[in-house]
């Protein structure tokens, strides 16, 4: 057992697979860290690796406190291998690197500084110049060869070429006026307290493939009220390598619908929606917007309009209405009730009659024409320029009939 006195005090979790040379020069840049050695420890988290990776490791070990953990080759899974890596970590900070990224020799004292100003629960997204994967940044690789990471971030950090794809986004978030920080928190260079980790149960590992399972735990950290904070000076820069972009897309689209499966509700909907569109950036803008119009939109009476509606729906009838609001009129039937605001839904299926869910209809949880019929109301007006496409397709899916109205 590790003593208070030995124990180190972050450990740094690096998830590989198959790229050995890559590992080694991560590790080669951790053996020039002006935090002693001593003080902190590497743990490889092999994703079942074919290649050199285990003797890459094993060759740090004189320069290292490192340690090794293998897992077979089922595919991506990248979160798995993370939590077997955190599992063995001893210091109170993680630390999660990806494989490639170079820094510069402060890379852990920032991280370790961020962590102990106060005694407040944080998660720290570190900076990552050069991370754009759909730019060209074939540069970057020679550039830093030339000068070094620290003279490379020095010349170019302004460069929007070199910028953090999310740079815009966590400058709002650095500002205090990002809703979403969680969404930022990508395991290319991010740290945490082990405890906050363990307390939310760390990666969900039914997310196999590229992306999702860090925002998705950046979600459940943020509802553990770990609070996120930017570290510029905790950089790394990312050197460009070969990525199947519009795989790695579908792939992520994938596993934010697992994400939706387990948080049902319109901020998930939202980042799903985007992620099935290539997009993701402008995911705390369409949120804002939704928060916006939910305020607008909440004593707007549909009353009339949806007992109106029913009255174009055969007796009998399965029904949907997306948009409900609180007062459902004794007009209508029992209804699957559907609404972007939880409290007026709570209020809609308080009696017992209606059942619910919190939705702003992108993408419910409702199967393949379960319902006879949705109906639309104008609850729905300030969401319907953005997203018109995507709400009549998912209310095509579940309806057979689907009932706007006039001006939509």
């Amino acid at each position: 057992m590790t003593s208070d006195q030995d124990r180190p005090r972050i450990s740094v979790v690096i998830p590989t697979y198959n790229r050995c040379e890559m590992l080694r020069t991560t590790l080669e840049h951790l053996t020039r860290q002006q935090l002693p050695a001593a003080e902190f420890e590497v743990i490889v988290a092999d994703d079942g690796s074919s290649d050199a990776t285990a003797e890459v490791v094993r060759s740090f070990a004189d320069r290292l406190r490192v340690k090794y953990h293998f897992q077979e080759d089922l595919g991506f899974r990248a979160g798995t291998a993370r939590n077997a890596g955190a599992a063995l970590a001893t210091a109170p900070i993680l630390f999660f690197l990806d494989t490639g990224p170079l820094f510069g020799t402060d890379l852990l004292l920032h991280h370790l500084a961020a962590h102990s100003r106060d005694t407040e629960r944080r998660a720290v997204i570190g900076y990552a110049h050069g991370y754009s994967p759909e730019k060209d940044t074939s540069w970057v690789t020679e550039a830093v060869e030339r000068l070094g990471p620290e003279e490379t971030v020095a010349r170019y950090a302004d460069d929007p070429d070199f910028r953090d794809v999310r740079h815009e986004q966590l400058m709002n978030v650095k500002a205090g006026t990002d809703l979403l920080p969680w969404r930022l928190f990508w395991t290319i260079n991010c740290s945490l307290r082990l405890a906050d980790f363990r307390a939310v149960g760390g990666f969900d590992e039914r997310f196999h493939g590229w992306g999702g399972e860090d925002t998705e735990l950046g979600f459940r950290l943020a509802r553990h009220g770990v609070r996120f904070e930017v570290g510029e000076d905790a950089w790394v820069v990312d050197l460009p390598h070969e990525r199947e972009q519009f795989d790695l897309w579908e792939q992520f689209a994938q596993n934010m619908l697992h994400f939706l499966a387990e948080h049902r509700e319109p901020v998930v909907e939202i980042g799903w929606a985007l992620a099935v569109q290539h997009l993701f950036i402008s995911y705390e803008e369409d949120y804002r917007a939704l928060v916006e119009w939910q305020e607008r939109a909440r004593d707007t009476d549909i009353a009339a309009e949806l007992a109106e509606a029913v009255r174009h729906v055969p007796a009998g009838a399965k029904i949907a209405v997306l948009g409900a609001g609180a007062e459902i009129p004794a007009a209508v039937p029992p209804a699957i009730v559907l609404d972007f605001d939880a409290s007026l839904l709570a209020k809609a299926t308080a009696s017992g009659r209606h059942t619910g869910h919190h939705t702003m209809g992108l993408r419910t949880p409702l199967p393949d024409q379960s319902v006879d019929a949705v109906i639309v109301t104008s609850r729905m007006a300030g969401l319907w320029d953005r997203w018109r496409t995507e709400l009549l397709a998912e209310a095509r899916r579940i309806g057979r009939e689907v009932h706007v109205p006039d001006g939509f």
